[in-house]
């Protein structure tokens, strides 16, 4: 899952070199300059190539689109929505976020209480489904951010990252309206490069402690080949296919 945003920027560069290069060259620099600014540098970057594409294509955005609103939706229960979109999300959700965050995690050096994370979370999901809320999960990409080589040296003091990120999504969230405006006006490959470029140190750690025992690497190249291709069986998308594929193959390996 990593692997296929961190091909962001080569793709990006591949189709609008000059939208996204000041990015990747403004990261490459700060990573040597500044490592810990790297990833904010960049999208400040990116925020200022997206502004001067709107600029220079003389874009409207009406003043309305960009205030934050509420707007009052009464839940209603209908067994063919839970049939066909609640149950099918489910199973996405812990396919694809709840198992590769707990991948995630270890492959960072820590152990996730599954039980009790699964009690948190569905406890979670069912607060906020009546106000409109989407299901709370483990989010591989933000514990790949967050638990990562990025928020810090020392592994113990990286919750401090998670809380910020806390504090600080509720203050973007009265912004959502103006970055949803901003991310629509953004040039072909901007906000993929930004993303992929904040997660390419998570990727290499990950990759590296996959890789670390020789006894497991064909299991993890093949879990992580099999995640790349991106392929979904059954609604349900790669990530699950690959752990599922990787720890029978290890099985078979370590049996022999």
């Amino acid at each position: 899952m990593l692997l296929q945003l961190c091909l962001g920027p080569v793709l990006g560069l591949a189709a609008n070199p000059l939208a996204v290069g000041p990015v990747v060259v403004v990261w490459a620099l700060a990573l040597r300059l500044a490592p810990r600014w790297a990833s904010p540098l960049a999208f400040a970057t990116a925020t200022a190539v997206i502004l001067v594409s709107v600029f220079r294509a003389g874009a409207e955005v009406p003043a309305a689109a960009l205030v934050p609103r509420v707007e009052l939706t009464v839940p209603q229960l209908d067994l063919e929505a839970l049939v066909g979109i609640a149950l099918p999300l489910y199973l996405v959700t812990m396919a694809s976020q709840n198992v590769p965050g707990v991948a995630v995690m270890r492959g960072l050096g820590y152990e996730v209480p599954w039980r009790r994370s699964m009690l948190v979370t569905g406890t979670g999901t069912l607060l906020g489904a009546p106000l409109g809320g989407h299901g709370v999960n483990l989010a591989v990409i933000t514990a790949a951010l967050a638990a990562g080589p990025e928020a810090g040296e020392d592994r113990s003091r990286r919750w401090v990252a998670s809380a910020t990120y806390g504090m600080v999504l509720v203050v973007l969230g009265l912004g959502a309206a103006a970055f949803t405006q901003l991310i629509g006006l953004a040039p072909e490959g901007v906000i993929a490069a930004v993303a992929g470029l904040a997660l390419a140190s998570t990727f290499v750690s990950s990759l590296r402690a996959a890789l670390a025992e020789p006894a497991e690497q064909i299991p993890a190249g093949v879990t992580v080949l099999i995640a790349a291709s991106g392929v979904a069986v059954a609604g349900i998308s790669a990530a699950f296919w690959a752990l599922l594929a990787g720890l029978l193959l290890r099985a078979l390996l370590q049996r022999r």
